[in-house]
């Protein structure tokens, strides 16, 4: 029996200009145990269909069909029917968990909020619930990590905490919108496993939304692929995968990227170097103390966590260089030092001759020229935009700082845009009226505007379907052949990591365990965690049913 019936969905959205079709002869059904994978490139549609059939879509949205779920349509009913389901029938993981956990309310409470709002439960049963929860999901010391905040996990444990909200109320549907978007590999492989886990123990049925073919190839049971809002290709996943029908679904199969999919090695030639990293340590504080009644407990000292250790490595100009690693391991934290945006504890960071972070340092007392001349692409495209100004306004800014006149500055933003590969009228848009990727194509063009000579990535291409991908990886490569621009691309996409990256750096749990050319470290690993990140890639059910 079919959970969720979607039927001749169609939803557009109002503009100055009139409407837009979004979504149009969408239909679909997921029965219970089964495994939805929906696919397709960033504005498809894939997501739209889902907010529009649970009833989540804005009041500027226009929905028409049925989406029928326990005998009503949900695309009818009235709002005190959706809230009763929400959350207790239909659990969601969207996909960007900073923006929907609260940033003041520990996540043990906002996991508790997902069951109180639907049963009445004893405060004592309720925290062994949330922390149940919490193992379940792998968050590490969940008994210690029960009252942080949303600030003090990194994004993959956010992710985390976003799918044991979904999974409070033995939910018999599950929309993920992404659920393993910025995930490293290892994480990603036991995300699946409790989802699969979940199936199997409560006959759940699953919607995935993903741009990652390979990790719906390795979840789904059946698969529809969206293009320009549009159903082009349905069918179980392993037609889909080994026998697709539609030449576009050809295409995205063709894109997809993996670790053999290696980009050609360029010339190890003597480089100079251009960022040197030296003896980086690095140390945060733990949360203050438990709230007892309301007030907080005083310690007699702050507790500090160790997050970096003794980092060493070093960039030549031109040269693209991979960190890779677990959730959590300190990759961020690494791109943040390089950028200036946190201070190290101990050792320094040089650009060319000139040492410009230390201990005592941050990026206030930076110099203009080292300010342009290092940029910064953060992983979360949603809250690193200003979502109140439009396209044209952030992509301007920067050449405004740098005192160019405001009709030069406008020429260089419609120049800069189409080299992202978006449209010209995206610049009237705002931040909010663009899809994950199209945002984080932005973000890209701000932190290259001024041609800097290294740019820090932090998950560029998370958010990006594989053909999008492949625009935004020629264009990093071509920012590096055009004026030598080196990159630290920090990554949890092995696959990625092997096309575009001349070395690699692998970072467990704060210190960097091994280092070398993509190729050799890939082709023949030395450390043992390094062996256990290859070894998560997903795509091996895709693979192993083509090599049939």
């Amino acid at each position: 029996m079919a959970v969720l019936t979607v039927e001749d969905l169609a939803v557009s959205f109002a503009h100055r200009e009139g409407r837009t079709e979004a979504v149009r002869d969408v239909s679909f059904s997921i029965k219970a145990g089964r495994t939805l994978g929906i696919v397709g490139e960033s504005g498809s549609g894939k997501s739209v269909s889902l907010l529009a059939a649970t009833g989540l879509l804005g009041p500027g949205a226009r929905v028409r069909g049925r989406a029928v779920h326990q005998g009503i349509d949900l695309i009818a009913a009235d709002r005190a029917h959706l809230r009763s389901i929400r959350g207790k029938d239909i659990g969601f993981v969207f996909q960007d968990p900073l923006s929907n956990l609260h940033p003041l309310i520990p996540i043990g409470r906002q996991i508790g909020e997902a069951i109180t709002a639907h049963h009445r439960v004893p405060r004592a049963r309720l925290r062994a619930r949330v922390l149940e929860l919490l193992n379940e999901v792998e968050i590490p010391r969940a008994a210690d990590r029960i009252d942080d905040h949303p600030v003090h996990l990194s994004g993959g444990m956010r992710q985390r905490v976003m799918i044991a909200i979904a999974l409070a109320c033995n939910p018999g549907l599950v929309i993920a919108d992404e659920p393993t978007t910025a995930l490293d590999v290892t994480v990603q492989a036991s995300i699946l496993a409790l989802l699969g886990r979940l199936q199997r123990d409560h006959g759940t049925a699953l919607v995935v939304v993903s741009h990652d073919l390979a990790v719906v190839s390795d979840i789904a049971d059946d698969v529809l692929v969206m293009r320009d809002g549009t159903i082009v290709e349905a069918g179980s996943a392993r037609a889909v995968y080994t026998a697709p029908k539609t030449g576009y679904t050809r295409s995205l199969l063709a894109a997809h990227r993996t670790l053999g999919s290696r980009s050609a090695e360029r010339a190890e030639s003597q480089r100079s170097p251009l960022l040197r990293v030296t003896g980086i340590e690095k140390s945060f504080r733990t949360r203050a103390a438990p709230l007892l009644g309301g007030f907080i407990a005083r310690r007699s000292a702050p507790d500090t966590a160790p997050v970096l250790s003794g980092i060493d490595f070093e960039i030549g100009a031109g040269e693209i260089v991979g960190l890779v690693g677990e959730s959590g391991s300190g990759k961020s934290t690494i791109g943040r030092i390089v950028a200036g945006l946190d201070r190290p504890d101990a050792g320094t960071v040089a650009l060319g001759a000139d040492t410009y972070i230390t201990p005592g340092s941050g990026r206030a007392d930076l110099a203009a020229e080292v300010r342009r001349s290092v940029q910064m692409v953060f992983q979360d495209p949603y809250g690193s935009l200003n979502p109140r100004r439009r396209v044209r306004e952030i992509l301007e800014a920067p050449y405004r700082l740098a005192g160019r006149s405001r009709a030069d500055a406008r020429q260089r933003a419609e120049a800069l845009i189409a080299r992202v590969g978006l449209p010209a009228d995206f610049l009237h848009r705002y931040p909010g009226q663009l899809s994950g990727g199209q945002r984080q194509r932005v973000a890209i063009a701000r932190a290259i505007a001024l041609g800097p000579a290294l740019v820090i990535a932090d998950e560029p291409a998370s958010a990006l379907d594989v053909t999008t991908q492949d625009h935004i990886l020629a264009l990093l490569r071509d920012l590096r052949d055009e004026s030598g621009t080196a990159l630290l691309f920090i990554s949890h996409d092995l696959g990625v990591v092997a096309a575009l990256c001349d070395r690699v750096l692998v970072l467990r749990e704060g210190t960097i365990v091994e280092q070398g050319p993509t190729a050799a470290v890939f082709a023949a690993p030395q450390h043992d965690y390094t062996r256990v990140l290859l070894d998560s890639v997903p795509g091996r059910r895709h693979r192993e049913a083509v090599d049939v």
